[in-house]
């Protein structure tokens, strides 16, 4: 029977038992249509990232707008088509404010460092979504973690953009990596084990974990690499 249902929404009571290896009817779907929107999206957000390496950055009060505006519209629409067109909006803007770093980069020769940020990112990405697959462990545990070190993170933020500690930025971005892997984990693992079933906010929570995931090891990589 042909599920009408809006993207963002799954159909009740055709679930299997999950035996073995093997993931129940529901969760498939939504591990495969989360998979697929975020291929999708990242590919939309690396095209305009390439297209704006030589425009001016947004700067941080118009990133933090766009983003939280856009993600807010997101979770309003996302259950309906328009929350897939929502996405491509948020994840396309936050492509625009990775850009002009890029740039940056490739006009002071370092663009090997972008690289290797990204193999890392893609590497760590793949690493912990095959360890989620394989042992489909239930990863709310992290509840408690990821709440006290997004408060910590954000307050250790704020206290950057006002003071010079030594190695405070460093310390942060290894923070963000942290707490960007558990994102990671507990998202997977929740689709996994029947506690996501909205494919759209999916894809949102393990794109914005990419974007600070690669963007903390292109700081670290930097610090490490003696470029400012």
């Amino acid at each position: 029977m042909q599920d009408r249902r809006f993207p963002g929404q799954q159909a009740q009571g055709i679930t299997q038992t999950q035996t073995g290896t093997s993931l129940d009817a529901s969760a498939a779907s939504v591990l495969k249509n989360t998979y697929m929107l975020l291929g999708l999206t990242l590919a939309f957000s690396a095209a305009v990232a390439y297209f704006s390496m030589n425009m001016p950055h947004p700067g941080f009060i118009i990133t933090l707008v766009g983003f939280y505006g856009l993600l807010f519209l997101t979770s309003k629409l996302q259950n309906s088509i328009w929350g897939i067109a929502s996405t491509f909006a948020l994840t396309g803007f936050m492509g625009y404010t990775l850009g002009p770093i890029i740039g940056m980069y490739a006009g002071a020769g370092a663009m090997g460092i972008v690289t290797d940020a990204l193999g890392l990112t893609a590497l760590v990405f793949f690493g912990l979504s095959a360890y989620s697959l394989i042992t489909k462990k239930d990863f709310s545990f992290l509840n408690g973690f990821v709440m006290v070190g997004f408060f910590v993170l954000i307050g250790a933020t704020v206290l950057s953009l006002f003071t010079e500690i030594a190695g405070l930025h460093l310390a942060i971005s290894c923070g963000f990596v942290l707490f960007s892997s558990a994102i990671i984990l507990m998202q997977t693992g929740s689709i996994i084990n029947g506690g996501e079933r909205n494919y759209i906010m999916a894809t949102v929570t393990l794109y914005v974990s990419l974007y600070n995931l690669f963007l903390s090891l292109l700081n670290i990589l930097t610090a490490l690499g003696g470029d400012d």
